[in-house]
């Protein structure tokens, strides 16, 4: 009597898993039913890249759109260095060659280390400076927004 309860019971758990993944085709594919950016491709599948976008004239400082943001990058840094070794940022805004460069200098905040101990040079916490700043580059929002600046800093 078990084995035939058993052999029901597990004959009944096939055909009800059979055809719930029958009916619904995004169960049988990669992407598990879910769109993204990438839109309706299986995750396995390589899209071609997009041409990269040109990056925004060089505009001199851009206004900020909230409190403490870092700010952003008004110059096309491709082909810049940044790695442990050297630091293209910093041959312009390094206090020592801002002036003659006409570039704002670093803040003196990246000079603190974690503890407030203040270096006499660039703090390895701040020396990678995309980790922060981006620069810009004239391409369609991926999603939309409607974000807006604060009054005080329009």
């Amino acid at each position: 009597m078990k084995k035939l309860l058993t052999a029901i019971l597990t004959a009944g758990i096939v055909a009800f898993t059979t055809s719930v993944c029958s009916d619904n085709s995004d169960l049988m594919s990669n992407d598990g039913g879910v769109t993204s950016l990438r839109g309706n491709t299986e995750i396995s599948s390589v899209n071609e890249s997009e041409m990269l976008k040109k990056n925004k004239k060089d505009t001199g400082v851009i206004n900020l759109n909230f409190v403490m943001q870092p700010p952003l990058i008004p110059h096309s840094i491709r082909g810049y260095r940044v790695d442990i070794h050297s630091n293209k940022c910093l041959s312009c805004h390094a206090w020592k060659n801002a002036k003659a460069n006409n570039a704002t200098k670093i803040s003196v905040t990246h000079f603190h280390t974690r503890d407030g101990e203040v270096l006499s040079d660039v703090s390895p916490r701040r020396y990678f400076c995309q980790q922060c700043h981006v620069s810009q580059v004239d391409a369609k929002p991926l999603v939309e927004n409607s974000f807006s600046p604060v009054d005080a800093l329009k």
